[in-house]
């Protein structure tokens, strides 16, 4: 009686140590965070999240938009204030900045090879690569195809656009169909960040270059063939917008809609746009993007290239965060790129322009296949993602007040050029 007590115990002691072992096990999954700074893809993200929690189960992946009226970086920074940061984050180039010394290195990773040609520039430091390029975005003319064929007698061949005179060419055409050329947005950031960092992105001794020429004076604006060419091309944007009358009068919207009903030909901004073009045009026309030369040299192949690069890039936490949410952070990240499931959800559902060569997908909307035709055919200009974050509002406003009749040339390049003076020390 008494051995048969014994292994009674031992049966239910045995049984006690298998169902306490095991319980844990099954119920042990590692929780990792996202925080998106695209607001716009929001619901999007969430079902990529789902989708990976249900191929990994034990993975629990949760995406946190940073709140309307709220940056993800003033959202991310307060995390940190906490001590409970997001596992990954998604920043914009400048913005990750701050944080590269609380990232995880990904040197490492297969998909570091994979990436598009200065894909990984603006998160590289001291030999590693501290950040996944998410997003890949583009700017340029946008053309409404119709307005255009019908403006040259045929189909457009956006090709025939290589230097500043084939464009003043084109815009005269477009005129004498009873059309206006182009839509000059006034947006700060859309002239400072995106108009004026295009002449940064050719200067021919390299931008760094340049702005420590600007600083010490070595350089004079006047001379500069590039900033030169640039304002020429500038005035040609400026005497052909439809709103040349009153140049700061309209608005982001604007512009959307003067593209989308075939009231401008052409209208100078990025991809981001496309969801208010759609929304305006009503005849399903085609779109795509045209260079903005800014010299009249065929031979140049800058002019023949839009502005392509990432403008979002996530991060995994190395200061919060234990080794195994950040190897799962890298195995999600390596999903995207890699897993078919992923690469869908990344490219058709977020219609997201990978910065990945090994990816075929291309979102559906125009101005995105038009971007990835630029990359696939290597006509590219770096996207200038890591200027100074109040850049695009002061030089913006020098040329505001140029396009305006306010100042001349020689002041908006003093002006340009006392910017980057100040950023000295």
């Amino acid at each position: 009686m008494r051995k048969q007590l014994k292994v009674a115990i031992s049966l239910a002691c045995l049984m006690m140590f298998i169902g306490c072992s095991a319980s844990p096990v099954s119920q042990q999954t590692t929780k990792i965070t996202f925080l998106n700074s695209k607001s716009e893809i929001k619901t999007q993200l969430e079902e990529v999240a789902k989708q990976y929690n249900q191929e990994h189960p034990e993975v629990s992946l949760e995406i946190i938009t940073a709140p309307e009226g709220t940056s993800a970086y003033q959202k991310l920074m307060s995390m940190y204030g906490s001590g409970s940061p997001a596992t990954m984050s998604m920043l914009d180039p400048g913005d990750t900045q701050t944080f590269l010394d609380k990232a995880v290195d990904l040197s490492k990773e297969k998909w570091v090879a994979d990436t598009i040609e200065n894909g990984l520039d603006a998160v590289k430091k001291n030999d590693a690569v501290l950040g996944f390029p998410f997003a890949v975005e583009g700017y340029g003319l946008i053309y409404n195809k119709k307005v255009l064929d019908k403006a040259t007698g045929g189909s457009f061949d956006p090709s025939s656009v290589n230097s500043r005179s084939s464009l003043n060419s084109l815009m005269a055409k477009i005129q004498k169909s009873g059309v206006a050329p182009v839509m000059l947005s006034p947006m700060d950031w859309s002239l400072g960040s995106h108009l004026l960092a295009l002449a940064y992105s050719v200067q021919p001794g390299g931008f760094p270059e340049f702005v420590k020429g600007m600083q010490n004076n070595s350089i004079d604006m006047s001379q500069n063939n590039v900033m030169s060419g640039w304002v020429q091309t500038l005035d040609l944007l400026k005497d052909n917008n439809i709103n040349k009358h009153a140049p700061l009068d309209s608005t982001y919207e604007d512009g959307s809609k003067a593209l989308g009903e075939g009231k401008v030909g052409l209208w100078f901004m990025g991809n981001w746009a496309w969801n208010g073009i759609k929304s305006n045009d009503t005849a399903n026309e085609e779109y795509g993007f045209l260079p903005l030369p800014l010299n009249d040299n065929t031979d140049d192949p800058n002019n023949s290239k839009i502005t392509v690069g990432v403008t979002k890039y996530v991060f995994i936490d190395s200061t919060a965060t234990t080794p195994q949410q950040q190897e799962e952070a890298k195995k999600f990240l390596n999903w995207l790129v890699y897993e078919k499931s992923g690469q869908e959800l990344l490219v058709n559902k977020a219609n997201v322009i990978p910065a990945f060569k090994n990816i075929d997908l291309v979102p559906s909307d125009p101005l995105s296949k038009s971007i990835k035709s630029y990359m696939s055919s290597g006509k590219t200009l770096p996207f200038m993602a890591t200027l100074p974050p109040d850049h695009g509002a002061i030089t913006g406003a020098s040329i505001q007040s140029y396009i305006s009749g306010k100042i001349d040339k020689a002041e908006l390049l003093r002006q340009i050029r006392i910017y980057w003076k100040a950023q000295q020390g």
